[in-house]
C-alpha cells in the first residue's frame, strides 16, 4: 500500500475522536507517566511560553502550567480540545495541524509532544514547524515508545496477535512515522536543524487487573493498536486475551499485571 499523507491525517483524526471520551481511563495511564521527563528534557520553568503540539486532552500543557510556564495546546480533534478545555481551562487549546503551526517565528520558549509527533502524516514537517516557532535557544523534546523489549505491554499483545490472529488485518494506511529507535530520533532532529540533542530511555510500569483490561485500555484508547484489535477476525480475541494471559506470569503480582513499559525521549535546542 503507498503512502499517502491525507490518508494518513482521515484516519488519525477519526481514531482520535473516537478515543477522546475514554482516553483518560483508558491510555493515558500509560501516557501520562512520562510527562515531567517530557517536560524536563524542554527544560521548562516559571515563565516560560510552551506549546503542546498533538495535545489531545491536554495533560502536558496543565503540567507545564503547574510549573509556572504558559502554555498553549495545538491539536486537530475537535473532541480532544473538547475535553482538554474542559480539564484545564486555564491553557489556550487551539486547533490546528502540528505539520504547520499556525504561531509566528521564534515565539515559545519550549515546545514538546509527548507521543504525537509519530501519528502525524510528515514528521519532518511537525519538526520543522518546532524549530520556526521556538525562540533562538529554545529547547523542543517529544516521546515514542520504544522497541518491544522494553515495552513488555506491547511485546504481549503483539505476540498473542501474530500467534492467535492476524497482525496484518487491519486496513490503516501505512504511517508516515520512522521513529523506530533513539537513533531516528537524532537523525530527524538534526536534519530538522536542532543542535545539542540527545535522548533518554525512561522506564515505568502499566497496571492492570488482567489480559482483558489491557486489550480494552488499547481499544479505547489509541488508534492504530485499536484498528488492529477491532480488525481480528471473529472468535480470535478471546484466543488473544488468554495468550497474553499465560504469557504475562512473570509480571503478575497481588494486584494484577505490572508490566513494564518504556519510552525515548528526544530533545534539542534551536541555534
Amino acid at each position: 500500500m503507498s503512502f499517502d499523507p491525507e490518508a494518513v491525517r482521515a484516519f488519525e483524526r477519526a481514531g482520535w475522536e473516537r478515543a477522546a471520551a475514554g482516553y483518560e481511563s483508558a491510555f493515558a495511564t500509560a501516557t501520562r507517566q512520562f510527562v515531567d521527563p517530557l517536560l524536563d528534557a524542554a527544560a521548562v520553568g516559571a515563565g516560560d511560553r510552551v506549546l503542546d503540539l498533538c495535545c489531545g486532552p491536554g495533560f502536558v500543557g496543565g503540567a507545564a502550567l503547574g510549573r509556572g510556564g504558559r502554555a498553549t495546546g495545538l491539536d486537530f480533534s475537535a473532541a480532544m480540545l473538547a475535553e482538554a478545555r474542559a480539564r484545564f481551562p486555564a491553557v489556550d487549546f487551539r486547533p490546528g495541524d502540528a505539520e504547520a503551526p499556525p504561531f509566528e517565528d521564534s515565539c515559545f520558549d519550549a515546545v514538546v509532544s509527548n507521543f504525537g509527533i509519530h501519528h502525524v502524516p510528515c514528521p519532518a514537517l511537525a519538526l520543522s514547524g518546532a524549530h520556526r516557532v521556538l525562540r533562538p535557544g529554545g529547547r523542543f523534546a517529544f516521546t515514542i515508545w520504544a522497541g518491544h523489549a522494553d515495552n513488555i505491554a506491547w511485546k504481549l499483545v503483539f505476540e498473542a496477535i501474530g500467534r492467535h490472529g492476524d497482525p496484518r488485518a487491519s486496513s490503516a494506511p501505512p504511517p508516515g512515522g520512522g521513529f523506530a529507535s533513539a537513533e531516528d530520533c537524532l537523525a530527524a532532529l538534526a536534519d530538522a536543524g536542532f543542535v545539542d540533542t540527545g535522548t533518554r530511555l525512561v522506564r515505568a510500569i502499566w497496571r492492570h487487573r488482567d489480559a482483558a483490561s489491557l486489550l480494552a485500555a488499547l481499544a479505547a484508547g489509541t488508534a492504530r493498536m485499536a484498528a488492529l484489535i477491532a480488525a481480528q477476525p471473529a472468535g480470535a480475541l478471546p484466543e488473544i486475551g488468554a495468550g497474553i494471559e499465560a504469557a504475562a506470569a512473570p509480571w503478575r503480582d497481588a494486584g494484577g499485571l505490572a508490566l513494564p513499559i518504556a519510552a525515548v525521549v528526544a530533545a534539542g535546542k534551536r541555534p
